[in-house]
């Protein structure tokens, strides 16, 4: 009787890409079939991104893709190819943390912190392309990010806050927004 020899499965080759992440020209290689998100958490280890529903309905994974909010738990990771990625990492400059992150700190809009990356990238992108939105356009901007914690007011007051300081306006929070009404 003849032996049958076990084959041995093909091992799965890995893509490799560079593009440029936060500002730093990078190259990393994956398995093929991750996602933007499993790359940037597992292979770079940039752990703000989170993971969130995994089926594009939370927001709490947003990135931006050559400036424009993209859903990193729905795109490959070999689609960032050649493409400037910015994750919440890539906010502050230095150790100064961005206008956004300030006002959010200060106002206390994050509380468990889960959707507060992919909100203050979403944010970002609205204020570079219209820099004193009125509420409701603050609201149609973030109406992808789910957040289950704060009920948005502190988020939008947040956001209204680093308008008003990006445009040099003497701004400060109101005193309910810290201390609630009398």
């Amino acid at each position: 009787m003849k032996q049958m020899r076990k084959t041995s499965k093909p091992k799965l080759e890995k893509a490799h890409i560079a593009f440029r992440l936060n500002g730093e020209q990078t190259e990393v290689a994956f398995a093929p079939h991750k996602t933007l998100l499993e790359v940037l958490r597992e292979d770079l280890r940039l752990t703000g991104t989170k993971h969130g529903c995994e089926l594009g309905e939370c927001g709490c994974c947003a990135v931006l893709i050559d400036g424009k909010p993209v859903l990193s738990c729905l795109a490959l990771g070999v689609a960032a190819e050649g493409h400037e990625v910015t994750t919440v990492e890539g906010m502050t400059d230095g150790t100064e943390l961005h206008p956004l992150q300030q006002t959010f700190a200060e106002l206390g809009a994050a509380q468990c912190g889960y959707c507060t990356p992919g909100i203050l990238l979403t944010a970002k992108v609205l204020l570079e392309n219209s820099p004193r939105p009125s509420r409701d356009q603050i609201k149609d901007a973030l109406a992808g990010n789910i957040c289950r914690c704060t009920g948005y007011i502190k988020i939008y007051e947040a956001v209204e806050l680093a308008a008003a300081r990006m445009a040099g306006e003497p701004a400060e929070p109101a005193k309910e927004t810290i201390y609630g009404w009398d």
